[in-house]
C-alpha cells in the first residue's frame, strides 16, 4: 500500500491500523489475498473492494453474502451468474464491462465455463470484511428469509 507523509497511524497511538482521514491508494500487485479494500488493509467502516480470479471450467459453491450487498465488474473473461427464481435457476452471462448486483441473502454461484480464459471480476461488498456463507442449493429469497436470517446469532 502506498502512504504518503503523515498518512500513517497517529502519533502515539500505538496503533497500526490505517487511519480513515487520508485517501490510502492499493498497487497492483499489493492485494492482501484477495483483499484490496477491507478492515485489514485500510482502515475501511463499511466497504470491501477485492480481485477474484476464477480459473478456466470452475464454479464456486451456492452461497450468499449475508447482509451485505456486493456490486461486481468484469474485467475479463465471461463468468456466468446463477441464482434461482423460485422456478428454476437463472443463468446470467458476462463479459468485460459489464456489471451485476447481487442484494443482500440472495443465495448464487458463479462459474467460468471458458475453458481456456480465466473469469477476473472486482467484487465491491457493503462489509468491511468479505462474508460468504455456503448455502446446499439455490433457492429463492423471500422476505421472510432476511428477517429470520438476521436473528440467527
Amino acid at each position: 500500500m502506498t502512504t504518503h507523509e503523515g498518512a500513517g497511524p497517529a502519533p502515539d497511538s500505538g496503533d497500526r491500523a490505517p487511519i480513515n482521514n487520508r485517501v490510502h491508494h492499493v498497487a497492483s500487485g499489493e492485494l492482501d489475498g484477495y483483499a484490496a479494500i477491507s478492515g485489514g488493509t485500510v482502515g475501511s467502516k463499511k466497504l470491501w473492494m477485492g480481485l477474484v480470479e476464477n480459473p478456466p471450467l470452475s464454479s464456486t459453491d451456492n452461497h450468499h453474502h449475508g447482509d451485505s450487498e456486493a456490486g461486481i465488474y468484469v474485467v475479463s473473461g465471461h463468468p456466468v451468474f446463477v441464482y434461482h427464481d423460485g422456478t428454476q435457476e437463472v443463468r446470467l452471462a458476462a463479459g468485460p464491462g459489464d456489471f451485476f448486483l447481487v442484494p443482500p441473502y440472495v443465495p448464487h454461484r458463479e462459474e467460468n465455463p471458458d475453458p481456456n480464459e480465466p473469469a477476473v471480476v472486482v467484487i465491491a461488498r457493503t462489509t468491511q470484511e468479505p462474508i460468504k456463507v455456503s448455502v446446499p442449493e439455490l433457492y429463492q429469497l423471500k422476505e421472510t428469509d432476511t428477517q429470520s436470517s438476521r436473528s440467527t446469532p
